[in-house]
């Protein structure tokens, strides 16, 4: 919140009353009114100097503190717009400040309006241009009707103009939030979802538009840059209402090569592969192949085999609604307009993670999510230590609610897990608690390092409120589901040290080489010398850079929320 000390020039005061006003004070207070009084008299000396005796001067705590000059209204509108704008101050309306200090530098002369005399208030260039830019929000995911102005666009008196003036003003910075930082707060759809919304500053903005002779331009700018979020433009640009719905393959056994099922008729309209002239029904060796192709495509095991991973992925491959594609674009306005250089991405409904470099991907791999039920959370960090042989530090919850039902049936369950109980942050001896009379599970839990620690050899640690991180696992086996949402939260790495070798590439004393050197029974902590961002992304629709377009699942249901709370606001 903007915060400041305002000062008026006062020149009732002649020197001589000041005189005679101090020699009235006794020696302490004569001191401390004299500062105060020559205080005074050099902001007034400044303004003077500036030849505005009626001006105000606004300190504005910012880095670094700014000094604002507010020049008197001398017209009609001026003074209309200055009386608006400070009952929005008094009624600490949503950016009040921001915009007086915008209009008072300017002193309250508009931005959207001409007056061409008498009571001819009419709508400027600029205003024209904003407007059409109002118009074709839809285009840009936006919804137009957010930005309606429901005013005479020439109104007859110096009220009615101020209040059009401001109108456009608040359609204005309206419309650059969303299109800047979205239309709803990401946490408002899932607590998981942890991100604030990048915010537009307003005075700054405002500026920007008076010294163009193009707002429109300037308004549309500020959505995002990436390849991804143009495509998504452009796949909205094409959506169209279908005429009639997909052919789904239905729910069922997986269909393999050679078996004959009815479902497969549906398989054959849902890729256009002819059927052979014995039956549509059978599951030649062609409709095999277009099944693999789409494998692949998908990232899926290109097995031929249609499991739940490809029917799920068939039944969703078809056109994009128009839904997901303004779900997808949201998601892309919440990121910071700057990843960085250098960073990684998780795509949790893909299970993929990258390392990119200038915006390309570097390093690519299979990755394990959390389950619906232990949602792995939508946020952004930075990876600052890597953990070699990491104790796991087992979460309370999971603590409380899986490990402690079985060590109350089986205190010998955590030694032949490799598990330690804490007790007031000392290990204690889990045989020696009489467990018949211990109520709840009050102890702490922890795993050694070894080979069945559930964080495997090495974990990349970017300390979060989540107590979310990526790490190594025991459990090879998981990354070769095409389903993989299986973890309490965190991100299961399939390759840890080729990851730590492309992650710790701009590092000069750490490589995955010194990481295995430290492999062994104790916890090693090594710090990165320069942190790198990391990402939790959640996108269910992606753009490769020659186009293709692919969908995921929604495997937490934010898409769904998101799309109902976009459409609550039209």
């Amino acid at each position: 919140m903007i915060r400041a000390s305002l000062f008026k020039a006062r020149s009732q005061s002649s020197p001589r009353a000041l005189v005679t006003r101090i020699r009235a004070l006794d020696g302490g207070r004569q001191s401390a009114f004299l500062l105060a009084t020559c205080l005074l008299a050099l902001v007034a000396c400044n303004l003077a100097a500036l030849g505005a005796s009626a001006q105000e001067v606004s300190v504005v705590n910012a880095a670094p503190p700014s000094r604002i000059v507010i020049a008197p209204a001398l017209t009609d509108i001026a003074r209309a717009i200055k009386e608006k704008l400070n009952n929005d101050r008094r009624n600490q309306a949503s950016d009040a400040q921001a915009r007086y200090y915008f209009y008072g530098a300017k002193g309250f002369e508009p931005l959207w309006i001409e007056y061409a005399g008498g009571s001819d208030y009419t709508l400027s260039p600029k205003a024209l241009d904003v407007i059409r830019t109002f118009a074709d929000a839809a285009s840009w995911g936006l919804d137009p009707t957010s930005y309606t102005i429901a005013l005479d666009p020439r109104p007859s008196d110096p009220a009615g103009a101020a209040e059009l003036e401001l109108a456009i003003t608040s359609a204005t910075v309206l419309y650059a939030q969303d299109t800047f930082g979205g239309r709803i707060p990401p946490r408002s759809v899932s607590e998981n979802l942890d991100m604030d919304r990048p915010r537009v500053d307003i005075r700054d903005l405002l500026e920007r538009l008076a010294g163009t002779d193009s707002p429109g331009h300037a308004l549309v700018a500020l959505a995002p840059e990436t390849a991804e979020f143009a495509e998504l433009r452009r796949q909205l640009a094409n959506v169209a209402d279908a005429t009639e719905a997909p052919e789904v393959i239905p729910a069922g056994d997986s269909i393999k090569p050679g078996d004959s099922n009815p479902r497969v008729a549906s398989l054959r309209k849902r890729l256009g592969v002819s059927p052979p002239p014995e039956s549509e029904e059978v599951y030649d060796d062609a409709l095999v192949e277009a099944v693999k192709v789409f494998q692949s495509e998908y990232r899926l095991t290109p097995d031929g085999i249609v499991g739940s991973a490809t029917r799920s992925a068939l039944n969703r491959s078809g056109d994009l609604t128009r839904g997901q594609i303004l779900a997808n674009m949201e998601k892309w306005r919440w990121l910071p307009r700057d990843l960085g250089d250098f960073y990684v991405q998780v795509n949790i409904p893909e299970y993929r993670l990258w390392i990119k470099k200038a915006g390309e991907p570097v390093y690519e791999t299979r990755v394990v999510v959390g389950t619906s039920k232990n949602q792995t959370p939508v946020f952004y960090d930075q990876i600052r230590h890597v953990v070699v042989n990491p104790y796991w530090n087992v979460p309370t919850s999971i603590a409380r609610n899986e490990i402690g039902p079985q060590v109350l049936r089986d205190p010998g369950y955590l030694g032949r897990k490799q598990m330690e109980l804490i007790s007031d942050g000392k290990v204690i001896d889990p045989l020696s608690v009489d467990w018949s009379a211990t109520r709840g599970f009050p102890y702490q839990v922890r795993q050694k390092p070894g080979s069945q620690n559930a964080l495997g050899q090495v974990k990349f640690l970017f300390p979060n409120k989540h107590d979310v991180y990526l790490h190594d696992t025991p459990e090879k086996s998981l990354f070769e589901a095409d389903l993989r949402a299986f973890s309490h939260g965190c991100v299961r790495v399939q390759s840890p040290m080729e990851f730590a070798d492309a992650l710790l590439a701009n590092e000069p004393q750490l490589s995955a080489r010194r990481l295995e050197a430290a492999f062994g029974p104790k916890e090693k902590w090594f710090n990165l010398e320069t942190t790198v961002p990391v990402f939790l992304t959640y996108f269910t629709v992606r753009a490769d850079s020659d186009g293709t377009v692919r969908s995921f699942d929604d495997i937490y249901g934010h898409d769904k929320r998101i799309i109902a709370a976009l459409e609550g606001g039209q």
